[in-house]
């Protein structure tokens, strides 16, 4: 399941409109209970319903009859969102089942970190078209960086962010999740040590650039078959 926060517990993508409405929803349930004194109940649990009957307030009571409806209301909306959520990635599966024929699409599954969701956003957002360079890819994304000079002083304002912003957003959470999934690639490598050498500082920026070296990386693995260095494949 979600965790609401931008990707799933799984970590296979970020989240869209319906996953973020989950993600409302459920913390409306739980700030429902929590102002009677209930914590621990988990409105994406299979047994949500049957728990609903047993919660206590925090002194002791039954849940007043007012309250439970309101919650079972909630959980209403809930349920049909994560009909609708079903529904949306069983449509993305079959489209990625259908893109097994063009290679590049499916290669982008074999990566340790990448799943069905960000696989689909990577390759129908920006890997699907042509590009000429790493940068005319970095720039398509809004990571390009964005250099300035004055005088003697030539340093980067960071990136444009003028490119496609849902594969920037997807690219960035990549990013993050590579360093879980990946820490002994070349990339997560490049990244520590450049946190390092600014004393644990700027990891912000530093995603960033990750990302932007990660989307060209994915760039030439999927149009030249150039394998990331370092990275994990999933086991066939």
């Amino acid at each position: 399941m979600r965790d609401g926060q931008g990707t799933d517990s799984r970590g296979r993508g970020p989240s869209p409109p319906l996953p973020r409405a989950q993600g409302a929803d459920v913390n409306r349930v739980k700030g429902l209970l929590f102002s009677q004194g209930i914590s621990g109940y988990e409105p994406l649990r299979r047994d949500r319903r049957e728990r609903l009957d047993t919660l206590q307030t925090g002194d002791g009571r039954l849940l007043p009859d007012h309250l439970k409806a309101q919650v079972r209301r909630e959980l209403d909306r809930l349920e049909l969102l994560l009909k609708q959520i079903k529904a949306v990635e069983a449509e993305r599966d079959v489209l990625l089942a259908a893109q097994q024929v063009a290679a590049p699409a499916a290669m982008l599954l074999d990566i340790k970190g990448i799943g069905p969701e960000f696989a689909a956003i990577l390759w129908s957002e920006g890997l699907f078209r042509h590009f000429d360079n790493r940068r005319q890819v970095a720039s398509y994304a809004g990571l390009a960086p964005t250099p300035w000079q004055s005088g003697s002083v030539d340093r980067e304002q960071g990136v444009s962010k003028a490119g496609n912003p849902r594969l920037r957003t997807t690219l960035i959470q990549l990013a993050w999740l590579w360093l879980r999934h990946q820490p002994q690639s070349a990339l997560a490598l490049w990244f520590e040590e450049r946190v390092r050498r600014n004393g644990g500082r700027l990891k912000k920026t530093t995603i960033v650039a990750l990302a932007r070296k990660l989307l060209v990386a994915l760039w030439k693995y999927v149009t030249a078959g150039v394998v990331i260095e370092g990275a994990v494949m999933k086991a066939a």
